[in-house]
Order: C-alpha cells, then sequence, then structure tokens
C-alpha cells in the first residue's frame, strides 16, 4: 500500500524545524553574550587606565588647578596624625570627617571659584555664632555660587579659635566689632536720615537692626571694591534655596535675572521641627511651612486655623523674606530683609519658587540664647520695648519665667509639630513642605571633610598677633561716605536728638521707612467665615 506524501516527508519537516529552531536559538544567545561582555569590558578597560593615569576624568577639567588630585576629606589631612582626645575645642565635635568621598563635585575643599564664577555673588551676615553654624552655613552657600563673604562678627564668632579659621578660607572677609568700628559707624550718613529713625535708641531687637544696617552699608562698598554683581544680607539661621533655576545654582538663579532688575526678593520658608532634640538644624530639619506668596489665597486662608496652632501667627517669626540687590551706584541698605536706592526706586521682581530657608527656633536652647542677649524685663509691656513680634515677645517671657519642664512643655506645644494627622493633611494641602537638598549638601561636606580640614588647615595665632589680625582686618574697612557728628547705638534718644538734623526735600522722596521683620497677613474670625 502506498505511502501518503504528507506522511513520507513529515520526520523530514520535523527534522529541519527543530534544526532551525536550534540555530536560531543559538545564534540570540551568542548576540546576548556579546552585548554583555563587550560593555564590561570597556568598562575594565576604563577602570584600568583611569587607575593608571592613563585618561583625565572629564569632572575635573572645570575645578582649579592642582586640585584634581584628591576628593574633598581624602587629601592627606593634619587631623589624621591628631588624636581624639585633643580635640576639645566644642564647634569641632560634629564638624568631623570620614573617608567616604561622597561629594565628588569640587575637589578643593577651599571651594574656591570666584575668578570662574558669573555673576559674582556675596553675603553679609552679623553673626556671634560659633564654627559648629558658620562652617555648614557658609560651604553650603559657596556650593550654589556664592564667592564672597562679609562677615561681622561679636561675641564667640570674634573670639580668637572661631575668627582665625574663618579669616583663613578664601573670599572671606571677618570685620570685628571694636571700638574703632563703632567711631566710623558713628558717622554714617544713616543716623542724618529718617527712613531708619524709627529704629534708633531702642534695645535688643531694634538695636540689632540698626547695626545691621551699618554693617550692610559698609558691605555694600567693599562689596563694590572687591567686584562683586550681587549682595544679599543672610543670618547664619537662614539658607537660600534657588528652586526654579535649570541646576541647584543661585548663580544661575541671578544670571537669568532681566537686566532691568535691581532687586529680587525671596520669600521665606519657615522650619517647622518635628523632634524636641534638634542639634544641627541644617543636617535634620526638612520640612518647611511656605510662605503666604507661595501659596494660593484659598489654601492660605482655609487652613489659616490649622496651621497657626494657636500662636500669634502663621509664621513664628518673619513672613516677608529677604532680598538681592545688583550693586550699583547709591545702593543703600532698606533694614535687613531689603535693599533701595538715594537716587530711584529700584526694580524689583519676587520669584515663584526660590526661597529663604528660616531655620528659627529650632533647637530647644533658641529659647535661652534668646533671652540671654536680651536685658528687658519679661512683663508684657516691657517686651513690647525689646522685640519687634508677637512671638519673640511670648517665647522671651517663658523662658524667663518658666522652669525648664514648662519650657519644654510650651516648646513642644507651640514650636515641634508632633500631631502627625495635622502634618500630613498640611503636606497634602502644600502648606508644609519636604525640602531636602540642603540637608543632602551640607551632610556629603560633613563626611567628606571639608570642614575639619579647614579647622585643620588654620593657622595658630598668639594673642598679640590675634589682636594684631583685627587692628589689620578693621584698618581695611571702608569709611562711611559722608561725615557726621558721631553718635554710638543703643545710647538714649533724649541725648541724641538735638543732634539730629531733618533731610532736605529733595531726597526725601527716595527715603522709604526701612522694611522691618514683618508677619505674614493675619486672618480674622471674618475672614476664615468669607473663604469657608
Amino acid at each position: 500500500m502506498p505511502i501518503p506524501n504528507h506522511q513520507l516527508y513529515s520526520p523530514f519537516r520535523t527534522t529541519l524545524s527543530s534544526s532551525s529552531s536550534s540555530s536560531s536559538h543559538s545564534f540570540t544567545s551568542k548576540i546576548l553574550l556579546l552585548l554583555t561582555i563587550l560593555p564590561v569590558s570597556l568598562a575594565a578597560i576604563a577602570f584600568i587606565l583611569q587607575w593608571r593615569g592613563g585618561i583625565t576624568d572629564p569632572a575635573t577639567l572645570s575645578s582649579p588647578r592642582g586640585s584634581h588630585h584628591y576628593f574633598p576629606g581624602m587629601e592627606p589631612s593634619p587631623l589624621s596624625h591628631v588624636s581624639h582626645n585633643s580635640h576639645s575645642h566644642s564647634d569641632c565635635v560634629n564638624l568631623g570627617r570620614t573617608n567616604s568621598p561622597s561629594f565628588p563635585y569640587y575637589h578643593n575643599w577651599k571651594l574656591d571659584f570666584e575668578a570662574s564664577l558669573t555673576p559674582k555673588i556675596c553675603v553679609t551676615t552679623s553673626t556671634s555664632a560659633g564654627l559648629e553654624q558658620i562652617l555648614p552655613w557658609m560651604f553650603y552657600h559657596k556650593v550654589i555660587g556664592v564667592t564672597n563673604f562679609f562677615l561681622f562678627v561679636e561675641g564667640k564668632a570674634a573670639s580668637p579659635e572661631v575668627s582665625n579659621v574663618l579669616e583663613s578660607i578664601p573670599g572671606v572677609k571677618v570685620v570685628y566689632r571694636t571700638k574703632q568700628l563703632e567711631e566710623q559707624q558713628a558717622k554714617s550718613r544713616i543716623w542724618n536720615e529718617t527712613w531708619l529713625a524709627g529704629f534708633f535708641y531702642k534695645p535688643c531687637n531694634y538695636e540689632l537692626f540698626v547695626k545691621q544696617s551699618l554693617n550692610m552699608e559698609m558691605a555694600i562698598v567693599m562689596a563694590r571694591d572687591s567686584g562683586m554683581n550681587w549682595i544679599l544680607h543672610l543670618d547664619t539661621d537662614e539658607l537660600m534655596h534657588p528652586a526654579g533655576a535649570r541646576e541647584y545654582s543661585l548663580r544661575q538663579l541671578l544670571l537669568d535675572v532681566p537686566g532691568h532688575v535691581d532687586m529680587v526678593i525671596f520669600p521665606n520658608y519657615e522650619s517647622s521641627i518635628e523632634r524636641d532634640d534638634i542639634k544641627e538644624p541644617f543636617s535634620e530639619v526638612s520640612m518647611f511651612k511656605k510662605n503666604y506668596d507661595h501659596l494660593p489665597k484659598d489654601t492660605y486662608f482655609g487652613m489659616y486655623k490649622d496651621s497657626v496652632r494657636g500662636n500669634p501667627n502663621y509664621f513664628l517669626t518673619y513672613g516677608n523674606g529677604k532680598s538681592a540687590a545688583r550693586i550699583q551706584d547709591h545702593l543703600r541698605p532698606n533694614g535687613a530683609h531689603r535693599w533701595h536706592n538715594y537716587m530711584k526706586t529700584p526694580n524689583e521682581i519676587k520669584l515663584e519658587e526660590a526661597a529663604v530657608l528660616h531655620y528659627t527656633y529650632a533647637k530647644f536652647s533658641d529659647l535661652t540664647s534668646r533671652r540671654d542677649r536680651c536685658g528687658c524685663k519679661p512683663t508684657k509691656e516691657d517686651v513690647k520695648r525689646c522685640f519687634m513680634l508677637e512671638f519673640d515677645r511670648t517665647a522671651f517671657i517663658i523662658a524667663s519665667t518658666a522652669t525648664e519642664e514648662e519650657m519644654m512643655k510650651w516648646y513642644n506645644e507651640h514650636v515641634v509639630w508632633g500631631d502627625k494627622d495635622l502634618k500630613m493633611k498640611l503636606l497634602r494641602k502644600g502648606v508644609l513642605t519636604r525640602i531636602y537638598s540642603p540637608m543632602v549638601i551640607i551632610q556629603s561636606l560633613r563626611e567628606s571633610g571639608v570642614f575639619s580640614s579647614v579647622i585643620a588647615s588654620a593657622p595658630s595665632l598668639s594673642k598679640e598677633n590675634f589682636l594684631l589680625s583685627i587692628d589689620s582686618s578693621n584698618s581695611s574697612r571702608v569709611s562711611a561716605s559722608v561725615t557726621l557728628p558721631s553718635r554710638k547705638v543703643g545710647r538714649t534718644k533724649e541725648s541724641q536728638a538735638a543732634t539730629r538734623k531733618a533731610l532736605s526735600v529733595e531726597s526725601a522722596a527716595f527715603h522709604e521707612v526701612a522694611v522691618p521683620p514683618l508677619s505674614p497677613p493675619v486672618v480674622d474670625d471674618n475672614d476664615l467665615i468669607s473663604h469657608n
């Protein structure tokens, strides 16, 4: 019986199909093997060449000359030969180093890029803080593009072990509060003008406000002489947050500002701590309350009661932000928060994303430190004479009259955000927000040994040499532009009122009253009803 053709060729077809499938599978396997081996081989070759110095890392091409041999914190340091017992200074306890090269973007701990950065940005501050606060604050701002710092120091910041380190850092000018400085500032034209007159001859915060303004006036001339393009006034508990730029860079942010703009206003966000045992706010705080200017008005008014939590205002302290001014002729301070011009009204813009992060009352010890800096009586009447903002007044009274246990209880009720449900509600609404960039940058700087390197590299000074360095530093200060009768910050108004002169009508038009620290808009019960 003849066999059908389809049965005769069936085994052959099966064998052919199997052979074709096997061949295809083998070819695919070879391709996959080749694609796996090739990149691994190239990576191995690159690693060997890099290790032997055969090729240059592209990341080092833009670094300063002579700085490409080590990651920050990996260079030989005198600290490696010093025992831990020898570090008795309290500022150095939390500024230690590790061997982890976790911040490889800058290859020199000095971060000295003044010549290559445009625009050139400087920051001025008046401070009495120690290294544990100033160094993270300063080097964070170096990372985001600030080139120069004009530090007006007193108290702890003016001590030899602190100021000696600060003076060793490139781009830093330290000015000490000496009798010579006070005599020089007593001749400032500011004393003969009306815009700051409402703050003269008052204690505590008012005296500080005048002192900051006088220091800012001197910093303007220093900035101009140093070739700066922009100047900011910041406290050492404030960090710039350059959100909205193409890169996380204050330099890039100001580079994009149109040329006709004279002043840029940065709304402030306020730290919202979640524990009462914060030691290093810059490294431990990530939650902030947004500014009124960065919130939809319906959200601000609708969430106002939940946001305040029984405190006098939406923010604990000020809510009117800080500003950067373009260096130009006739520039002057307008209080610690703004700048102005003697000859015109500045053109200003307010940024929609960038902000100043204000770490206020972030540590429990901030309660007592404010108390110790002011000699006012802890009464409701006397604190009005000393403090501009209501929360500061209340905090001063609590710190002056309550026990340690009562202070801690009050601190947890009014400052610490312990209610998880309320936090989640305000985070979802956008009133609270998480910001991690400063925390990551500062922690990376610390782990890379930047802070310990600058401390170890500072030359030691004897008492005699330290006094000479103060004279040398202050002798290079600029003089006030107009000489006026001498007067001293804090003297009584009665003793000086007779020597003050009125401004001419022509110049008074440009002398708007100095902008003090202001609270955000207050919402009363009628406002809440109208927005519900």
